[in-house]
C-alpha cells in the first residue's frame, strides 16, 4: 500500500509507532475480554455472556480497523502476542478470576485508561504529527471505548 502523502515520513512513523502501541492494548483487551467471558461464573449467567461477547466483537472491529489504519499508512501492523505483551500498557492479571461484577469493573477501567490513552494520542497526532485522517480516526475510537464503558458501567449498576 503506498504510503500517506499528506505527512512526512518521520510524522508518518510516529503515527505508526503511536497506532501499533494502540494495537497492543486493544489486543490485549480483547483477550481479557475473552478471558472474561470464558471464566465468568455467576447466577445471573447468560445477560454477563451477552455483554463480554458484544464487547469482544467489537473490539475485534477496533482491531481490524486499527491494523487497515497502519496499512494505508503504508506501514506493518504489529501482529504476534509477544509483541502485544512487550508494547501493551494496559495490564493482565493471569491466574485471576474474581466474580463477575468485578470483572466487569476491571473492563470498565481498562476502558477509561483506553479512553485517557486516546485523548492523549489525539493530541500528539494534531499538534506533532499534523495527520488529520489519524485524529478523526482516533476521535471515532474514543466514541467506541466511550461506548463499551458505558454498557459496563450500567451493568455495574443494575447488580
Amino acid at each position: 500500500m503506498k504510503p500517506h502523502p499528506a505527512i512526512s515520513k518521520e510524522q508518518r512513523n510516529g503515527v505508526v509507532t503511536m497506532l501499533n502501541l494502540l494495537l497492543a492494548d486493544e489486543c490485549l483487551l480483547y483477550s481479557k475480554t475473552r478471558n472474561c467471558d470464558w471464566n465468568v461464573s455467576n447466577p445471573e449467567g447468560r445477560p454477563v455472556h451477552g455483554l463480554f461477547e458484544q464487547q469482544y466483537d467489537r473490539l475485534a472491529d477496533v482491531i481490524d480497523s486499527l491494523t487497515e489504519r497502519i496499512r494505508a499508512l503504508g506501514a506493518q501492523a504489529m501482529g504476534t502476542m509477544s509483541e502485544f505483551l512487550q508494547y501493551a500498557r494496559l495490564k493482565e492479571h493471569p491466574g485471576k478470576h474474581p466474580p463477575a461484577a468485578r470483572m466487569i469493573a476491571h473492563l470498565l477501567d481498562d476502558h477509561k485508561a483506553m479512553v485517557r490513552t486516546l485523548r492523549g494520542d489525539l493530541e500528539v497526532c494534531v499538534e506533532e504529527f499534523k495527520d488529520a485522517d489519524t485524529s478523526d480516526f482516533l476521535t471515532g475510537l474514543i466514541e467506541q471505548h466511550q461506548h463499551m464503558a458505558r454498557l459496563l458501567r450500567e451493568r455495574l449498576e443494575n447488580s
